[in-house]
């Protein structure tokens, strides 16, 4: 009995949730902290960091318990933002309850969020995140925070594409890192034109072991459009690139020395900043 419980990689938090929308009340599931659970591995040009799997607890997946998702509607958001959606959002999010049960469940068959989570609800409740900031106003950021959910959810997609290759997996997480691509570009030019602040994210992160800040939100855009951006026609891949270019070149510019700038994150821009030059380089020859 003692053994089993030191194994736990989660417990269900004594703090309980009240759904804004269908008025559930239910606990979230966490992830324990501590005891060996996590051991840190590679940072990938993502700004995404791995994990190795624990002798004593197996492979642990953070991400999988971040959204707070109702059980019973499938309401889902940041945990910050769950209890703050807005009175006029209420109705039309409990309107759309029947249409994103639905669209989940057929992306990802033979889900709930009764029990404890595994990569499979873990990668929905990002999807359910994604499409529900849709019902929350320009003061909360929703625009990046979609973006974070797609990114997260593409890396889950690739956990599990590990686990069970060839189903596809692998295409979904390509789809999704597209939207992130989409999502965070799109949040800073509506914050340039000031049609929506960022000031309603307080970590960037975009994992959850540091907080790369709007650098680092900067960096992804870049990168995101380096990879997933324009590529068929060549005048729109070149625009496309040039404007990536621009962006990166920013997190050199801005504020602090770049001693006191997070190292990494200096690192992967350089990297896709001289790939960026290269291939623009490439095109004009």
């Amino acid at each position: 009995m003692n053994d089993e419980k030191e194994l736990k990689v989660s417990f269900f938090s004594k703090k309980e949730y009240t759904c804004p929308v269908c008025e559930t009340s239910f606990h979230k599931e966490e992830l324990l902290s501590g005891g060996g659970r996590l051991i840190a591995g590679a940072l990938t040009n993502e700004l995404h960091r791995l994990y190795e799997p624990s002798v004593k607890y197996g492979e642990v997946y953070p991400l999988v318990y971040q959204a707070t998702v109702c059980p019973e509607c499938w309401f889902a958001s940041m945990d910050a933002d769950f209890s703050a959606l807005p009175e006029s959002s209420r109705a039309p999010a409990s309107g759309d309850k029947d249409g994103r049960i639905a669209d989940t469940q057929y992306i990802f068959p033979g889900i709930d969020f009764h029990g404890p989570r595994d990569l499979l609800s873990g990668v929905a409740s990002q999807y359910l995140a994604l499409r529900c900031y849709d019902f929350y106003n320009k003061e909360t950021s929703p625009t990046i925070k979609q973006g974070l959910s797609a990114l997260r959810a593409a890396w889950l997609l690739d956990d599990i594409d590990k686990k069970y290759p060839r189903q596809h997996y692998d295409w979904l997480g390509v789809l999704f890192r597209k939207k992130a691509q989409y999502f965070y570009n799109e949040a800073i030019a509506r914050e340039q034109k000031g049609q929506e602040t960022l000031s309603g994210i307080k970590a960037f992160g975009p994992d959850t072991d540091k907080n790369y800040a709007y650098e680092g939100v900067l960096y992804l855009c870049a990168y995101l459009r380096y990879k997933y951006g324009p590529s068929d026609n060549s005048a729109q891949r070149t625009a496309s690139l040039e404007d990536a270019r621009r962006t990166i070149a920013k997190i050199f510019g801005m504020g602090k020395s770049s001693k006191d700038k997070p190292g990494p994150l200096l690192e992967h821009a350089r990297e896709i900043y001289d790939a960026i030059n290269k291939e623009l380089a490439e095109s004009d020859a």
